[in-house]
């Protein structure tokens, strides 16, 4: 009996340890890892890391492999249908690297696409907020209703969703820190969400390294996508980027020479087992202008043309590479010659923003976009401006050669004082080989005290302004297009580009109340207690006696009473002389004894 029971035991755990292997089978998830380099003609050195995980589940957020479930929980809890976050350290420079991989502002930027049909979505924004910021040790708790934003055009959705949803920004939260700082607490968390966490291209994350640079990112893409072709269901994409770009020019005379343990901190050692594909790509398309050797060589050369760009790149499959080098793979890039450096990459559109006028009453906000194509091209500018920042909307211009230019579409919502951000969406035309101006004025507040940060003289900061567009051309275009899940997609016919781009943050004094002025109140206070307290103790403590009143002497009497003090010191002096002379004689006497 005890047989047949010990025989029912193990076939009830076979079929359990088969079900979930069908489960798990039927999941089919899959993790890329890709590394992308590429050097730049001002020294500098761009290390792209992107990592996808794609949960091809009919029904996502139920059994966990590959995906991990402290964002899936998150995601699920709160009825997100895409999620975009990006947190960056430095401004990147685009007249000298052209356009990144994925462009971010500096600070941390948020914006999230929530499933139709959610209820009380600022109820569900601020729980969101809470619950990120919490997983990425960061304070997305800030992004309140007092910085948050629904976009109109500016922020579609990436993934899989229908014309009707597309259009609807109720669903659409966007939100904005410039001044948060990004460090290692951002960066573990970040990298715990990969199923390979110490092995595989992480392994290559030195936080030494990292943030020693010129500029740094980190993102988080979640989004839908189609399971099949007819796409008739979606299933969801988990991308994690890292961008880093490197001066490696600092050394060795300024050759921009770089390797994995000389830029990195060591080489690549391991693989990741629960990888599909793990390669490096190498951008050699410039090889022959700077000079570039690889070591080793290659396992292939890819050439392609991007809308009549051409492009050139070295493949590495970390599979083969690794057993080839010892499990020590230590790409390298050598160049012969000095590089010429401050060469700019002029790309074909980017702008600059600056703050205008004086004192601190009034000022302005003035962005110049420049667009270096021979074609008219339409383009989305966005502003969110803080509460304190009030904007004359009526003063809102847009120049092209001193020629007012008359906007397509405008979106504007006025901020309230303590509770809404303002918000501008302008659609306009950009002229072909010129210079658009954008111009606002705005009016400084008066801010209670008790709403200045401790370092209030150092100014508030402004979110970047946010530009949207279409290129025609791939001119110094890196990025990954919307629809390509994978880097390794080269062949890319596409003939329109999207790009969206990030101008500088802004930091405006506001008028200021002096902060000395309760240290000074207190040391006045303390000396006016002190002063009356020391009087009151007087008072209290001291004890009073009854005294004779004595007549006041005259100046004759005071002559009297003189004379007969000096007359009573000098029968004092001749006392003490005639005891003297006593003293003297009694002494002698003594002496004729003895003899």
């Amino acid at each position: 009996m005890a047989t047949f029971e010990r025989c029912d035991l193990w076939f009830y755990f076979l079929t359990l340890f088969l079900s979930c292997q069908s489960i798990i089978l039927r999941e089919n998830d899959t993790f890329n890892e890709e590394l992308f380099v590429k050097p730049f003609k001002s020294g500098h050195e761009l290390f792209f890391f992107q990592f996808t995980t794609l949960w091809n589940s009919r029904k996502p957020y139920t059994h966990y492999r590959l995906f991990p479930r402290s964002l899936g929980d998150v995601l699920s809890t709160y009825n997100v249908q895409e999620l975009h976050l990006t947190q960056a350290q430095g401004f990147w420079k685009h007249n000298k690297w052209g356009y990144p991989p994925e462009d971010a502002p500096p600070g941390v930027e948020l914006w999230v696409w929530f499933k139709p049909g959610t209820l009380n979505i600022d109820k569900q924004w601020s729980d969101l907020v809470n619950a990120l910021g919490g997983l990425f040790c960061s304070s997305l708790n800030f992004m309140d209703w007092k910085s948050t934003v629904s976009p109109h055009w500016s922020f579609r959705p990436q993934g899989v969703a229908t014309k009707s949803y597309h259009m609807k920004s109720m669903y659409l939260r966007y939100s904005a820190l410039p001044k948060e700082i990004v460090c290692t607490e951002n960066l573990t968390p970040w990298r715990k969400l990969l199923p390979c966490d110490k092995v595989g291209l992480s392994s290559l994350f030195n936080t030494a390294k990292l943030y020693d640079s010129s500029y740094h990112s980190i993102g988080i893409h979640v989004r839908p996508i189609c399971l099949e072709p007819k796409c008739s269901s979606a299933s969801v994409e988990l991308k994690q980027t890292l961008s880093v770009v490197f001066d490696t020019s600092s050394s060795k005379v300024g050759k921009q020479d770089w390797s994995f343990k000389k830029t990195l901190g060591q080489p690549l050692g391991s693989q990741c087992s629960m990888a599909t594909l793990s390669k490096i790509y190498v951008d050699i398309t410039s090889q022959q202008e700077i000079k570039l050797t690889l070591k080793p060589d290659a396992d292939k050369i890819v050439k392609m043309v991007l809308a009549g760009d051409k492009r050139i790149y070295a493949v590495y499959d970390v599979t083969t590479q690794l057993p080839r080098n010892y499990h020590s793979f230590n790409l390298q890039g050598i160049h012969t010659e000095v590089t010429k450096h401050n060469v700019t990459t002029e790309s074909s559109v980017h702008a600059t923003r600056y703050v205008t006028g004086f004192g601190l009453q009034r000022g302005g906000i003035t962005c110049q976009i420049y667009n270096n194509l021979p074609v008219n091209m339409t383009v989305i500018y966005m502003e969110t401006i803080p509460w304190f920042i009030k904007i004359f909307f009526n003063s809102l211009q847009i120049q092209n050669n001193k020629t007012m230019v008359k906007p397509y579409k405008i979106h504007y919502m006025p901020g309230k004082d303590r509770s809404r951000s303002y918000h501008l969406e302008v659609v306009f035309r950009l002229r072909a080989n010129s210079v658009t101006k954008i111009n606002v004025l705005f009016e400084r507040t008066f801010l209670k005290w008790t709403e200045y940060p401790p370092d209030a003289n150092h100014g508030f900061p402004i979110n970047s302004a946010v530009i949207t567009t279409v290129l025609p051309k791939a001119d110094n275009y890196i990025s990954v297009q919307p629809n390509v899940s994978i880097f390794q997609s080269f062949e890319d016919k596409s003939s329109e580009f999207f790009i969206r781009i990030h101008t500088e943050t802004l930091l405006v004094s506001l008028p200021t109340p002096d902060f000395s002025m309760p240290y000074n109140v207190i040391c006045l206070a303390c000396t006016v207690v002190a002063i009356a307290f020391g009087s009151l103790h007087n008072l209290t403590t001291r004890q009073f006696k009854v005294v004779e009143s004595t007549e006041m002497k005259g100046l004759v009497q005071k002559v009297k009473d003189f004379f007969k003090i000096k007359e009573q010191l000098k029968d004092v002096a001749n006392k003490i002389k005639t005891e003297d002379q006593d003293s003297e004689q009694t002494d002698n006497e003594c002496c004729i004894l003895k003899e």
